[in-house]
């Protein structure tokens, strides 16, 4: 499943008490595959994890252009050797129940009935690392060749876009025209496909966010060090992108902008960290949620730390993304 989504207009941040994540994942029956076509209009939803706030009632919304998999937990001793392997199909209804949940916009629900949902066998070891397998599906296929106007006026009244790399390239490159040329800030997601980004893209987006180990891909490059990482970033602006927001784990992030000093962002460490799937996303997602609210770059890093170490205590990438006032919660004792 994937396409095109938007949180709910932006609210103020109040400390709500009662506020909760989804606590449990919903159970997989046999539907359809599905697929979103973008809503027309901006309608709103109540939305618990990371409502938006700004001082402005209209403000613009964050949309996020990716795709959607039902993850598939298998806990093992150790990762499987080559030749082994694990895996079975996913159900469109665990996904849309739990983005429901989310309060995304499913108003124009599509079903794709040629392609499976998407899905992603996540194989979790004792100490929380994982390795994950993703199964494209309906994600990557059955989009148009030309996204419509109407598809796209979403892109345009946006206030960011937020890419990643489980669609097809020509969907993300289409979609980062039109918010360039609406002057919609971008940010991709370096994490799916194991391909070289097109440079076509590169050039268009805003900020890229890879992990060291994304970025050595994209790069050819080493980034075990700090001096490497700085080395792997500057071959990244000389590709076009002028910000680079790099993931890396327990060492925390860093934001490059070229021409400027780095901004480091250490872990806002986890009491046991269970599971650290979805910790990327999370953190990507609350940066840019903290950003188009028009926080500074060094608030949005803090934001996106304690959101990724909240994460990281509970298992499962959807029950684990956490609510705003947990995050809040957490702020107000680092």
């Amino acid at each position: 499943m994937g396409g095109f989504s938007t949180l709910s207009a932006p609210k103020p941040w109040r400390h709500h008490h009662n506020l909760s994540t989804i606590a449990n994942q919903p159970t997989t029956k046999n539907v359809p595959s599905l697929r979103f076509n973008p809503p027309p209009s901006r309608k709103t939803k109540p939305f618990s994890c990371f409502a938006l706030e700004s001082s402005k009632p209209e403000a613009p919304p964050l949309v996020v252009v990716g795709s959607a998999n039902a993850d598939i937990y298998v806990e093992i001793e150790r990762l499987p050797k080559e030749g082994e392997t694990v895996g079975e199909d996913a159900h469109g209804k665990l996904i849309t129940e739990a983005l429901e949940g989310g309060g995304v916009l499913l108003d124009h629900l599509s079903i794709v009935g040629d392609a499976p949902t998407g899905h992603a066998v996540v194989m979790l070891q004792t100490d929380g690392q994982n390795s994950i397998i993703i199964v494209g599906g309906a994600n990557m296929v059955s989009w148009p060749e030309t996204l419509q106007p109407e598809d796209l006026e979403v892109v345009k009244n946006a206030g960011i876009v937020l890419l990643q790399r489980e669609i097809p390239d020509s969907v993300n490159i289409q979609v980062a025209k039109t918010a360039r040329s609406a002057g919609v800030p971008v940010i991709l997601d370096a994490g799916g496909v194991d391909a070289p980004i097109p440079p076509e893209l590169l050039k268009l987006i805003d900020i890229l966010s890879p992990n060291e180990t994304e970025l050595a891909r994209l790069t050819n490059m080493p980034t075990e060090s700090f001096e490497q990482i700085s080395e792997a970033v500057g071959k990244c602006h000389k590709m076009g992108v002028k910000q680079v927001l790099v993931k890396l784990g327990a060492k925390g992030s860093v934001l490059f902008t070229e021409g400027e000093e780095p901004i480091r962002q250490p872990i806002i460490s986890a009491p046991k960290v269970i599971d650290t799937t979805g910790a990327g996303d999370t953190f990507t997602a609350a940066f840019a949620v903290a950003l188009v609210e028009g926080k500074s770059k060094k608030e949005c890093l803090k934001f996106a730390a304690a959101a990724a170490s909240l994460c990281v205590q509970v298992k499962g990438a959807i029950p684990s993304m956490p609510d705003r006032n947990s995050v809040l919660n957490l702020l107000q004792t680092h």
